[in-house]
C-alpha cells in the first residue's frame, strides 16, 4: 500500500495515453529533437502527451530545467506559448536553435549549405584555430596526435557555418557541427575517422533541415506563439517580470537533474572518462563551471543537502508563479530511490506543493508512474539495470 494522496481528475483514456507515452521506448525523432543528444533527454512523446492532456492552444507552458529544449519544441509545435529556464549557456544555445522557425528562404539556403558542407572538410587544406578558446583550454584532449584530423575538420566546418552570414543561419550551422562532433567524440567505444565525420556532417545537416521543415509546417497549422529561454537559475524566477506580470502557467513540465546520478551536462567524454569542454567552443559560448553547478550539488555531499536545498528553492519559485489550476509534472530518477524519493517528496511539500496520482495506476507498485530509461549509452547499458535507469513521473499542484 502507499500513502493516500488525491487523484488527478482525468478520463481513463487520457490517463492511459499519459502512461503509454511515458513508457514509450522508441528512439527520439521528429521535429528538431535530433539536433543534439542532451544527456538524460526528456521524452518528447511524453512532453507532447502532457501538453495535450493539461493545456489548450495558446496556454503557457513552463520548463524550469529546460536542458535540451524538448518541452519548448513540443509546446511550439502544438500552438502553446512556452518559457524555458536553464543555467547552462549550452542548453540556451541548443534550445534556441531547436525552437527557431526558419522562413522558406532560410530553409532553402540551409538545404543548399547541407549539400556542400562536407566538402569544407579537407585535411590537405589549412584551418584556422580559435585561439581565444585554445588559450582558455577548450581544446583539451583534442590536441592528441590521434585526433588532429578531427580537430581540423571541426575547425573547418565551424568556419563553414560562420560563412552562412546571418546569425540564425550560423547558429544552425554550428549546431550541425556540434551534433556531428558529439557523434565523433563523445563516449565512443571506437574512434571515428575523418571520413566518418565528413559523412556524418552532411547526413546530420540534411536531417536537421528536414526537422526545420517539420517544425515550420507544424507551427503553420497550430499557430505561432512566443518561446522564451531564460539563462539563469530557476531559483528566483518568481521575481522575473515576464512570469509575474502575466498569466500563470497552465502546465509546468520538466526533467530536473537527478539526485545522486552522475550526468555530464557540460562536457563530452573523450577516450573514456577524459572530460572535454569542446561543445561550448563549437556553440561559441563560454563556460567556467564545474559539474556540481549543473547538477545542483555534489553527488558525494552528505545527504545530498545542497541538491535538496536547490530543488526546494527552484520548485518554491515555481509554486509562487503557479495558480490553483497549474499542473506540475516532473520526470526524475534517483541513485538510491529508497531514501531519495521520500526526501524529494518532502522537498516538494516544503516548496508548497501537493502530490497527485493517476487513479489508473492504483494497483501498480507504489501507485506512481515508473518507466525504464530508453536509449542509454553503451557504457551505461553494460552496467545493466540500476536505480538510475528507472525514472518516475510525479504530478503536483500548488498546496
Amino acid at each position: 500500500m502507499y500513502e493516500r494522496v488525491d487523484d488527478l481528475e482525468l478520463s481513463d483514456e487520457t490517463q492511459a495515453t499519459l502512461v503509454t507515452a511515458a513508457r514509450d521506448a522508441a528512439p527520439v525523432r521528429g521535429l528538431t529533437h535530433g539536433y543534439y543528444k542532451y544527456p538524460a533527454r526528456f521524452s518528447p512523446v511524453f512532453a507532447n502527451a502532457a501538453i495535450k492532456a493539461f493545456t489548450k492552444p495558446g496556454d503557457l507552458v513552463l520548463d524550469p530545467h529546460v536542458g535540451g529544449g524538448t518541452t519548448l519544441v513540443e509546446a511550439l509545435a502544438n500552438g502553446r506559448e512556452a518559457v524555458g529556464v536553464d543555467i547552462s549557456a549550452l542548453a540556451e544555445f541548443i534550445t534556441n536553435v531547436k525552437c527557431t522557425v526558419y522562413s522558406e528562404a532560410e530553409i532553402e539556403a540551409l538545404d543548399r549549405w547541407s549539400q556542400r558542407v562536407a566538402a569544407s572538410v579537407d585535411i590537405h587544406k589549412p584551418s584556422t584555430p580559435f585561439e581565444h578558446y585554445e588559450e582558455l583550454g577548450y581544446y583539451k584532449h583534442l590536441n592528441h596526435p590521434s585526433r588532429w584530423r578531427l580537430r581540423k575538420g571541426i575547425e573547418q566546418s565551424v568556419a563553414a557555418a560562420i560563412k552562412l552570414g546571418a546569425p540564425r543561419l550560423e547558429a544552425f550551422g554550428r549546431c550541425v557541427v556540434l551534433r556531428s562532433a558529439q557523434w565523433a567524440l563523445d563516449g565512443r567505444s571506437k574512434r571515428a575517422t575523418i571520413n566518418d565525420f565528413r559523412r556524418t556532417l552532411q547526413e546530420t545537416a540534411e536531417e536537421m533541415v528536414v526537422g526545420a521543415r517539420e517544425l515550420r509546417a507544424s507551427v503553420k497549422v497550430h499557430g505561432r506563439h512566443p518561446i522564451t529561454v531564460l539563462r539563469r537559475s530557476a531559483i528566483g524566477i518568481h521575481e522575473e517580470e515576464m512570469l509575474t506580470s502575466g498569466r500563470a502557467p497552465r502546465l509546468v513540465v520538466t526533467s530536473p537533474p537527478y539526485p545522486g546520478v552522475h550526468v555530464l551536462y557540460h562536457r563530452w567524454q573523450v577516450d573514456g572518462r577524459k572530460e572535454a569542454p569542446l561543445p561550448f567552443m563549437i556553440a561559441n559560448k563560454l563556460d567556467g563551471a564545474g559539474l556540481s553547478y549543473y547538477t545542483m550539488g555534489d553527488r558525494k555531499y552528505p545527504g545530498l543537502k545542497t541538491y535538496f536545498d536547490n530543488i526546494k528553492g527552484s520548485m518554491s519559485s515555481v509554486a509562487a508563479i503557479a495558480d490553483d489550476e497549474t499542473i506540475i509534472v516532473q520526470m526524475v530518477a534517483f541513485s538510491s530511490p529508497d531514501w531519495q524519493l521520500p526526501r524529494y517528496l518532502d522537498a516538494m511539500k516544503e516548496a508548497g506543493l501537493t502530490e497527485f496520482r493517476l487513479p489508473i495506476l492504483k494497483d501498480e507498485a507504489d501507485g506512481r508512474l515508473w518507466r525504464s530509461v530508453p536509449g542509454r549509452r553503451w557504457y551505461s547499458v553494460q552496467r545493466g539495470t540500476t536505480p538510475g535507469s528507472q525514472e518516475v513521473v510525479l504530478f503536483h499542484r500548488r498546496r
